[in-house]
């Protein structure tokens, strides 16, 4: 159990806590959510003691492990596989001291408990792990130097999801996944056997993953039983209770100051107004709730163009000669709102370079509109812009001939008002810079805006703006993004870009969750009149791992029974007064014959289950 009380706590003379408490029981998971800047990422801080509370107290049971993403994996020559595995640092431990061990009892020691940590299906856990954030078997015995930041931070993820501490605290772990990376661990955080909070601004996960939502507001902590969707009504109800209150007791403040100002002087109605103004010193005031600020978004309208804005027909595009989709026979028109779908890896991006004529087809034929322009928002493009200079500076280079009035009325229209439009980029938050980069993508009125994951460093209330934006939208929008709720409420169309081909996928995205789903299962286990499925590559690889390391264990132990043996055979051992001397070996002799009756048993057990999935 997590139990905070009453905690209080400021940064820089700005309190973030104030009596803030909460419990949450062993076993739940919970969406931490409040406006940015509230203190979220401050009080996760403060539970793993990175910061020194002012007063108040936080409490786990004893010797609970807590867990988080660190800032990204080290760009190192270890692989992938091997950066996960070294996350279990008991099993590390253990296993590097089984490769040293010489007294029997300590090696049997070992072995039992490795055994009870399964450590010897650890690799195949850790691949399925890497599997389920978007890395093949291939990629995961690449050095982590091989792969971005980026990249590095969904192994920073797998790392800590394969150490499974007590308490597992993720700060925004979507952000670097894809669709398919989000959608694996919703399902994977449904199934994780302790204590979970999670910040996001993901509806879809604070939907499907968590039992209950922790808000931060006003310095305070409450828990809120139920997911996202049931907070937002219960907070929604009492907002409007409060405010119903407020404006009821504003009315009667009103009445009664009414009173006193008419009769405080007049003798007989003295008292009376005395009376009354008592009655308001007493009256303890209800302050109306702040509606949460409208982070809006104003897209500039296009011109309508004649249909279709692009048709492609037989195109192929790729890199170096080598194709990666092939035989493209696509149309877009103005009013499409198109998602596409599919695997990193799969060409998500590269057709949006296509469509975006950052990428030039291979073969086929491309229309394009003649007068047709176009927006690209990528999250690269965020990282691009000039820290050194201000969101005025960005837009006075691309319309220099714009009066700075209207340049700010642009700004403004994206909620970035007069403070921020004279604050370097530097110094913005990963929202505001976000939002810039969208109206730069949006300057031209473009015909069709290709967004590729523009919800990243965006809260929820700057989500919604971005879905009403999109709605009113006159031109087209092809979207990539990992956030299930803004898809469903933007898209009308599903593309699926897979084995090289770019297809209309028919069903919702309900279906393509499931589909996603059911291909990350196990296979069911088959019933004796069926013939069983092959097992996957990485299966049999993971398998025929295991048994090498149990006959690598056998050898070993084999040699120190050998080895034991002589010595117990040698006649001098058995001279006068060397009693003592004999049980010593004769006990470390029968623990090692211990250990090596445990080893054999998981090494024909692992042989077993490798015959039984290559047979």
């Amino acid at each position: 159990m997590l139990r905070i009380d009453d905690i209080h706590f400021a940064i820089e003379g700005r309190p973030l806590f104030a009596g803030a408490s909460a419990v949450i029981p062993t076993g739940h998971k919970v969406g931490l959510v409040g406006r940015n800047g509230a203190g979220k990422t401050t009080l996760f801080r403060l539970i793993r003691g990175e910061l020194p509370l002012e007063l108040g107290s936080i409490t786990l049971p004893a010797r609970a492990r807590i867990g988080g993403v660190s800032q990204e994996a080290p760009g190192t020559d270890v692989s992938l596989i091997d950066t996960v595995l070294a996350a279990d640092t008991e099993r590390a431990t253990l296993m590097a001291e089984a490769e040293a061990a010489t007294d029997g009892t300590r090696i049997a020691e070992i072995q039992t408990r490795l055994a009870d940590i399964d450590a010897w299906s650890a690799e195949a856990r850790a691949s399925a792990i890497l599997k389920g954030l978007g890395f093949t078997y291939g990629e995961q015995q690449q050095p982590c130097s091989a792969f971005s930041g980026g990249w590095r931070m969904r192994v920073a993820l797998a790392a800590v999801l394969f150490s499974a501490p007590d308490l597992l605290l993720l700060d925004e772990p979507t952000n670097y996944l894809d669709l398919e990376g989000a959608l694996w661990l919703e399902n994977y955080l449904v199934r994780y056997p302790h204590t979970v909070i999670i910040i996001s601004h993901d509806r879809a996960l604070l939907n499907r993953s968590v039992g209950a939502i922790l808000h931060l507001d006003g310095r305070k902590l409450a828990l809120y039983q139920g997911p996202y969707d049931t907070f937002a009504r219960t907070r929604a109800e009492q907002r409007a209770v409060q405010a119903a209150e407020a404006k009821k007791q504003s009315l009667r403040r009103a009445h009664l100051q009414s009173f006193v100002d008419r009769f405080r002087y007049k003798a007989s109605k003295a008292k009376q107004a005395q009376a009354r103004i008592k009655m308001l010193e007493k009256m303890t005031p209800i302050t109306p709730p702040d509606e949460a600020a409208r982070r809006v978004f104003t897209f500039p309208q296009p011109e309508e163009l004649s249909p279709p804005i692009i048709n492609l027909e037989g195109a192929s595009v790729g890199y170096d000669g080598t194709a990666v989709l092939k035989n493209l026979s696509l149309r877009i028109d103005q009013d499409d709102r198109i998602a596409l779908l599919g695997r990193n890896g799969e060409g998500k991006s590269t057709l949006s370079k296509l469509l975006s004529n950052r990428l030039d087809k291979m073969d086929g034929r491309i229309t394009r509109a003649s007068k047709l322009r176009i927006g690209y928002f990528a999250q690269h493009q965020v990282d691009e812009l000039y820290t050194d200079e201000t969101p005025l500076q960005h837009l006075q280079r691309e319309r220099p001939d714009e009066a700075p009035a209207k340049l700010r009325a642009r700004l403004a229209g994206f909620g970035l008002m007069a403070d921020q439009a004279e604050t370097v980029v530097a110094k913005l938050s990963g929202g505001q810079k976000a939002r810039l980069s969208l109206l730069l993508a949006t300057l031209d009125a473009p015909h069709l805006l290709i967004l590729d994951e523009p919800t990243n460093h965006l809260d929820i209330e700057s989500r919604e703006g971005l879905v009403e934006a999109l709605t009113a939208y006159t031109g087209a929008v092809v979207l990539v993004s990992h956030d299930m709720h803004l898809l469903s409420l933007v898209a009308d169309r599903l593309w699926l870009v897979k084995d090289g081909r770019v297809s209309p996928f028919e069903e919702d995205l309900e279906a393509y969750r499931k589909m996603l789903l059911a291909s990350d299962k196990p296979p069911a286990k088959p019933k004796p009149a069926d013939k069983p499925k092959p097992a996957s590559r990485d299966r049999i690889l993971a398998l025929r791992s295991e048994v090498r390391k149990c006959e690598e264990r056998l050898e070993k132990l084999n040699g120190m029974r050998d080895k034991l043996a002589s010595k117990l055979a040698d006649p001098a051992l058995y001279e006068p007064g060397r009693t003592g001397e004999i049980e010593v070996w004769q006990k470390k002799y029968a623990e090692v014959m211990d250990g090596l009756d445990r080893a054999e048993a998981l090494w024909i057990a692992a042989q077993e289950r490798l015959e039984a999935v290559t047979a």
